[in-house]
């Protein structure tokens, strides 16, 4: 790829991601009353982090099934309440646990 392609290319992409993040603004002047649309955008960040975070949560380590294992473990670590350092450590230990296991089998 040359120079001059790059530039197109960064060019198209900045304006494409302006544009996604302008147009609410242009066109939504009026405070939103609907409390099914409060609702839905107010979910919204919680959705896009979590269609980030968990694919690359399931591939991270050599197999799925170990991933998998750990991945649970901190979701079921943070829903008893636990801090972040005890929650990540315990999916780690989970995960490196689970690996040793399929390595040995």
């Amino acid at each position: 790829m040359n120079t001059r392609e790059f530039i197109i290319y960064l060019a198209i992409m900045a304006l494409s991601t302006y544009l996604i993040r302008a147009i609410p603004f242009a066109l939504l002047t009026k405070k939103i009353k609907s409390a099914y649309i409060k609702s839905f955008l107010h979910y919204i960040p919680y959705t896009v982090l979590t269609v980030m975070t968990v694919p690359g949560a399931l591939y991270a380590t050599g197999h799925v099934l170990t991933a998998a294992v750990g991945l649970v473990t901190g979701v079921v670590t943070a829903i008893r309440g636990k801090d972040l350092t005890l929650v990540a450590a315990a999916a780690c230990a989970a995960t490196f646990l689970t690996e040793l296991l399929v390595y040995l089998i």
